[in-house]
This record gives C-alpha cells, structure tokens and sequence, in this order.
C-alpha cells in the first residue's frame, strides 16, 4: 500500500513541486500530533513523514477532479471510469474526511482548558465575569459573536479565468492573497461599520456590508479581486499559481490603489483611505526595523474639504523577518501586545508556505481565520442585501503557538484620524520602550531624525520550549503547531 501511495505521489507533484506539494499538506487537513499519538515510541519525524504521505496521496486524489479547460481552447474529451465517480464520492464523503482526520492526526482541543484573556483586534474578552467591567465584553460569547463576524476568504473554485491563464481556483497557492484580502476587509469595515459592529442575523443586511464583499469578489469586475491583485503586482512576482510572501502582497496592496486613470478614482472611492507599506528604508530593501515616518504620514494623509483641513484614515502594512526559519522568542510577546492596540488589524502569517490571518492571540497562542477551506465561487451583487454570505464568515477558532509561525510576516493598523494615529504612535513608542533594543518597528518624527539599525542581540538566542496555553471555554479548536519541530538554528533579524 505505502508503495501505491508513493508511486501516486510522485506521478502528480515532480521534484520541481515539493514547495507546492508541502503547502497543500497543510491547507487541505492542519496536521498536529495528538498527545496519544506523542505518548508512543514512533519518532516525530516518522509521524510528520508519514502524515505527509497521506495528505500527498489525498491531495493528489482531489486533484483530479480540479482539471480547467478554458472555453476558448478544442473541446477535449476526458476519459471517465466508473471508479472515478465512485472515487470521488468517496473523497467528498464526511467518513473520508473522519478517516484523514485519524491519519493524518488532527488534533481539535478543548479551549476551556484556559481562563487567560483573549484579545481579538483590538478587544478584550474576559472568561472570567467577576474580572470584567465591562459586561459587552464579557466571556467567550461575546468573543464568539466578535470572531464570527470578521470577514472570512478562502480557496474558491468556479470562478472566471484569471487573465492571460487557465486558473480557474486559486486552491494550492493564493493563502497569502486570500490572508490579505481578510486583513483588508477588516480594515473596510471597521472604517464603514465601526469596531463594534456585529453581522446581524436577520436581512436584509447593511448596505455597506454588503458592497464591501461586492469588492471581494472573484472576477475582474470586482476591485479587490485576486484577479486584480495579481495583475497589480505583477512587478513584485505575483503570478497565479505561484506563492507569494508578505512584503510583496503588501506592495501588490499599495500597487493596486495607486494605479493611474479611471480606475483610480473608482478604488480611492471603495478603499477611501492611505495604504503605507512601512519598511527599513525607502524602498524596503535593506532590513532594519521598519521606521514610520510621522512627517511622511503627514504628508501622505493631508487633505482638504469644504477649504478645512482633512486627515485622511491610514492603512499600515508593516511587513518583517523575524528570524531565519524560526521567529526568534524574544519577538514574541510584542506581537502579542499589538494585538491590545485599538488599531490593530492583525498578522499576515502562519506557517512556512501556509499563510493564515491572525486575528487574536491568548497566552501565546494566535488565534486565526484559515483561508485554506476551498468553496465554490460566488457573486454577491451590490445592491443585493438578501443575499447569502454565509461562505464569508466562519465561527470554528484555530490556533498554533506563536513561537512556531514563519518570521516572514506582516502586521496590519487601521488609523481612522490624526487622534487616533497619535494615539497608534504613542502605544508604539511604549511598545518599542519594552523591546530590550531589538523592537518590531520604530517610530520618528521625520526621516533625518533615526536610522534604521541591526540590533545584534537578536542574533544569537534560539528557540527553546513551548507554550501549552490555550483559548477560550466554547470553542474547538483546530491545532496546526507542529509539536516535533524542534530543530535550533541561529536566527538573524528584519531582513526585508
């Protein structure tokens, strides 16, 4: 049987694939070792070859049923066998999916085992009533209302072929496109709905609610599509079917709402804020810590109205290295602390070449929306505010520790006004107070007054134990950590 399985793997992803090969592992079934499964004399790596294995083999399975044929090309008659339907029912079937889950060892754990605070965004939730006063935030019901409103994007398949290609799905490499769409969106509604708002559960909806998922739709017509992103950034590698890491989705971002023409003012009007990739310098490529500028965020945000001065709302994307192959720990609990800003939008991260939007972390474990949930492709019109959304939303909470996630990332802020970017400012400068010399970024007046610098101390230390907190009391959980990897490697610090 491993024989069939091996020969079946190497027919469908040649040497050249593995990298393509190891992300599709873990989107199609998160792989974690169950503490039964730890407690047994088979070595990690046996267990994380063996779930490799079977995730190839599955993927591959599914891959056959995902074959694009673009209409304007010769109709070309593929070969159907009885087996392959039966095949495919089976595959799609819930015993299928019971069955992966026991190979590959999915582990779902029970968050009550934790009474530590969660902070989602900004919010915090406490478990405890006693602790809280503020009732609106109390428990993890409140938490679940807040987590199941976020915007949820995922793998779709069906839609419109991506221009000048035969895509038709994004299932195996856009994570990281469809992880910044989820960033962005937040950052949409918490500019047209406020950080409080909740997805109602009566229609018909908002209408802003729904003209925001109008936006992020899969078609060219659509302005914030994966067709768009891709063309936009084509310059900073974007290609369908290829991954992409977090600097250049953020540039594809800036790309994207500075495109000249009619198109232009039709995305300053659906995106009406400033999106300012922050980096080490000015063009981002000599590392360092990412410096944000206040006099260039000045600049970039001034406006005027009615002959008043207007200060435009800013999108923040800071995008960071934070180690080589694992983050280093010391980074740890300040990104923990950005998740307290009011401000804050997130991460755009999880692991090597399986990105995920961190949303919330408690202990230091991240909480996050999966984007690797591949679903049928659909169109929400603008002006339809009965329409069915329940694909954009998602109330199961992953998780995976902190320590374990790639160091290639990047954080997101939402600053609606100047008040509220001094007040960004001034939790950043606390923040940078308490990083021991090596912080995340820093903030300066203006360009001539800091530089960015290499803090040696982040070189040397390694990554050494684990974090057994865990999130929440009605949750399960979904835990994507891998608890055999427990490899040392020196780690090297913001190289952009």
């Amino acid at each position: 049987m491993t024989g069939l399985l091996e020969r079946a793997v190497a027919s469908n992803f040649p040497a050249g694939e593995q990298q393509s090969l190891n992300s599709s592992e873990r989107e199609t079934i998160p792989v974690a070792v169950s503490e039964e499964e730890s407690a047994t004399t088979t070595t990690p790596h046996a267990r994380s070859s063996k779930a490799s294995l079977w995730s190839s083999f599955f993927a591959s399975t599914f891959a056959i049923f995902e074959t694009d044929h673009s209409s304007g090309d010769k109709e070309v008659k593929r070969r159907s066998y009885g087996w392959t339907s039966a095949l495919k029912k089976v595959v799609s079937s819930s015993s299928m999916r019971r069955l992966q889950e026991r190979i590959l060892g999915t582990n779902r754990v029970d968050v009550s085992n934790s009474t530590s605070d969660v902070w989602l965004l900004g919010t915090n939730y406490k478990v405890s009533q006693e602790e809280s006063s503020n009732p609106d935030n109390y428990g993890l019901d409140a938490f679940q209302q807040d987590f199941s409103s976020r915007i949820w994007i995922t793998y779709r398949k069906g839609f419109d072929p991506i221009v000048d290609t035969k895509f038709v799905s994004d299932v195996n490499w856009g994570c990281m496109i469809r992880s910044s769409q989820m960033l962005v969106a937040q950052a949409m509604l918490f500019h047209h709905m406020g950080r409080s708002w909740r997805k109602s559960a009566q229609k018909p909806y908002e209408p802003e609610y729904i003209r925001i998922l109008h936006h992020f739709g899969d078609s060219e017509a659509a302005a914030f599509s994966i067709h768009n992103l891709l063309q936009a950034g084509r310059t900073y590698g974007l290609a369908a079917g290829s991954w992409v890491g977090p600097y250049a989705m953020c540039r594809a971002w800036t790309a994207l709402t500075q495109l000249n023409g009619q198109h232009a003012e039709k995305i300053k009007e659906i995106l009406p804020m400033v999106v300012y990739v922050v980096s080490g310098d000015e063009d981002g490529e000599r590392g360092g810590a990412p410096v944000i500028c206040i006099d260039n965020v000045a600049r970039l945000c001034s406006g005027s109205s009615n002959n008043h001065v207007t200060w435009l709302p800013i999108l923040l994307l800071v995008p960071l290295v934070l180690g080589l192959g694992k983050i280093n720990p010391r980074y740890v609990p300040l990104l923990c602390e950005t998740f307290t800003f009011p401000q804050s939008l997130g991460i755009l991260g999880g692991k090597p070449g399986a990105s995920t939007y961190i949303v919330g972390v408690q202990d230091n474990r991240a909480l996050y929306l999966d984007p690797h949930e591949v679903q049928q492709a659909v169109d929400i019109k603008e002006d339809d505010f009965e329409a069915e959304t329940s694909s954009y939303h998602c109330s199961i909470v992953r998780q995976m520790q902190l320590d374990l996630i790639d160091p290639s990332l990047a954080i997101g802020f939402y600053c609606r006004d100047k008040d509220d970017f001094d007040d960004f400012c001034s939790r950043a400068f606390a923040l940078g107070d308490r990083s021991d010399g090596a912080p995340l970024f820093t903030v300066t007046q203006s360009p001539q007054s800091s530089r960015p610098t290499i803090h040696q101390g982040a070189l040397e230390e390694e990554i050494d134990g684990s974090d057994d907190g865990q999130v929440g009391e009605t949750f399960d959980v979904e835990d994507i950590s891998d608890s055999d990897d427990n490899r040392t490697q020196e780690d090297e610090w913001q190289i952009l």
